[in-house]
């Protein structure tokens, strides 16, 4: 993360602006689009869950996975639950944590499944089934769609409206495990469940096996449409915020549906390399979504 100690709240949000352009330029693009307060906010929750992150995975800001400890675990949970309760003691991105909870009222219970995403990387996991797949999603991406959806205005008891945010996390994250299968199979790691390559024929000692790559696209291709699905599914919460949300939001999940998408067109040359969404694509996405929301 960025060398500085940053103190105060203002501080705090410089830190976690950096950490997020740093480490997200998708994430941060979209968020430009937010009103400040929202802004603000969408980056400290966003600090504190790429810490957590970078934590489990060996990184910083992202860059190849190493093996996860499973220690760790018991120290996000040890310092998260700390700056909640008050101690400023704790690292920067622990107070950022605090600092969005206590202004938005975010549920600990969120806080606490995203935790335990982080607990099954660490514990070296893998989906047997669809099931344990949505389940890992939920924890990893759909309590970051609940929080954020709180983030930007929602009633934490809305529970239909947190419904489709939670869907739109789910979305996302299938989306990356789409493009993700090589890194995350150099890695060590692996988010295609077991049923799914026994009934494709994909190797599960070797995902990556070119002699059954149309195997692998069929199972991936599997995968991107449940991320269109869930994403269709995310369209009437969307409707439900303000105009700059809607904006950045419908921005949002343009950008990561594409990523699912580009996967999905190119087929048995997906992974030769890493599918991202260009900056003049970007800004066309952004345009389109801006008339989408005013509509």
């Amino acid at each position: 993360m960025p060398q500085m100690m940053p103190q105060g709240r203002s501080e705090l949000v410089d830190w976690a602006g950096s950490t997020i352009r740093l480490g997200s330029r998708s994430f941060y693009m979209a968020s430009q689009l937010f009103d400040r307060a929202t802004r603000e906010r969408a980056w400290l929750l966003y600090a504190w869950c790429r810490h957590c992150d970078d934590r489990c995975d060996g990184q910083e800001l992202g860059g190849p996975l190493s093996a996860g400890d499973a220690s760790v675990i018991d120290e996000l949970r040890r310092e998260t639950h700390h700056a909640l309760a008050g101690d400023m003691a704790v690292a920067a991105p622990y107070r950022a944590l605090a600092s969005v909870a206590e202004e938005r009222g975010l549920p600990v219970r969120y806080i606490d499944d995203h935790l335990e995403g982080f607990a099954l990387d660490c514990a070296g996991w893998t989906p047997q089934s669809e099931a344990d797949l949505l389940r890992y999603c939920y924890h990893v991406a759909g309590t970051v769609g609940c929080m954020m959806a709180v983030v930007m205005g929602i009633d934490p008891d809305d529970d239909a409206t947190l419904d489709t945010a939670c869907a739109l996390g789910l979305s996302f994250q299938l989306g990356n495990i789409a493009r993700d299968v090589a890194e995350d199979h150099a890695g060590g790691r692996c988010y295609l469940p077991r049923a799914w390559m026994e009934e494709f024929g994909v190797d599960p000692t070797d995902p990556m096996n070119p002699a059954r790559r149309d195997a692998l696209v069929a199972l991936v291709g599997r995968i991107v449409d449940l991320s269109l699905l869930y994403e269709e599914r995310a369209m009437t919460g969307i409707a439900r915020l303000d105009f700059r949300a809607r904006w950045a939001i419908h921005s949002a999940r343009s950008i990561y549906g594409g990523i699912g998408r580009e996967v999905a067109a190119r087929g048995s040359r997906a992974w030769d390399e890493r599918v991202v969404i260009s900056t003049p694509r970007k800004l066309a996405i952004v345009a389109r979504s801006l008339l989408r929301a005013a509509a």
